[in-house]
């Protein structure tokens, strides 16, 4: 059984909107259903499990009915923090009898909502080889380390040895509820990103191929482009 998590459960305060962002409509659809519409449409993924704010929880089962979201199983309030609101949705995939332990939990930001079904493809197909998968692309900018908040710098960091994750990231739900109450023990409290977390546990982290497509939307130029993106095609001179 594999299982998209997603989480919708932000304020959106950096995109200074009167709704939170993954409620903002794009062409007559709201952000949140783009991103479960990837997940519909894809054939290797059997339910889905949304984590949202409390107040909104009606909203996204209105909106699932409207667009036949057929395989949102479950809506519920998240936490917090990113970690909490993770954490709150698999206390429910551990408390339904109909999710077995081994379930495949593929965890996702409810506003990265260009994931392709490529993206998704290869994340599972390295999660059946490792265990595990974090989708992620590599740094192609010059970076630099600041110790005075980015006024300035004297030391540059290496970029082919940088790379930024996105989502999705999947484990075994087992290994994941292993995680968070490992987190409650040792008293981290604030990872939002899974990745993060299991590395801070000390487990080795996997890469899957990310696009810049794939990007998540935070503030009204991340807004623009995915604008832009979804209305765009790719040349058939391009490989």
């Amino acid at each position: 059984m594999t299982i998209a998590l997603l989480t919708a459960a932000g304020m959106g305060t950096r995109m200074g909107q009167d709704i939170p962002k993954q409620f903002i409509h794009v062409d007559n659809k709201p952000i949140i259903i783009y991103t479960l519409e990837a997940f519909q449409n894809h054939p290797s993924i059997d339910a889905i499990i949304c984590v949202t704010l409390p107040n909104w929880i009606d909203v996204v089962r209105a909106y699932a009915m409207q667009f036949n979201i057929t395989k949102l199983k479950w809506i519920v309030p998240g936490g917090a923090t990113g970690q909490e609101s993770i954490r709150n949705g698999l206390y429910t995939l551990r408390d339904d009898p109909d999710v077995p332990d081994d379930a495949v939990v593929m965890i996702h930001d409810g506003n990265r909502c260009l994931v392709s079904s490529e993206i998704i493809s290869q994340n599972l197909a390295v999660y059946m080889k490792h265990g595990s998968a974090v989708t992620a692309i590599p740094c192609v900018e010059a970076v630099f380390f600041s110790e005075d908040g980015g006024a300035s710098s004297t030391q540059s960091i290496p970029r082919e040895q940088l790379y930024r994750t996105q989502t999705p990231h999947t484990y075994d739900l087992s290994k994941l509820l292993w995680a968070h109450e490992e987190a409650e023990k040792r008293g981290i409290n604030n990872t939002a990103a899974s990745c993060t977390l299991m590395q801070a546990l000390g487990e080795t982290v996997y890469f899957s191929k990310g696009s810049e497509e794939n990007l998540k939307i935070t503030t009204t130029d991340d807004l623009k482009l995915f604008q832009v993106l979804r209305k765009t095609k790719t040349d058939s001179w391009i490989k």
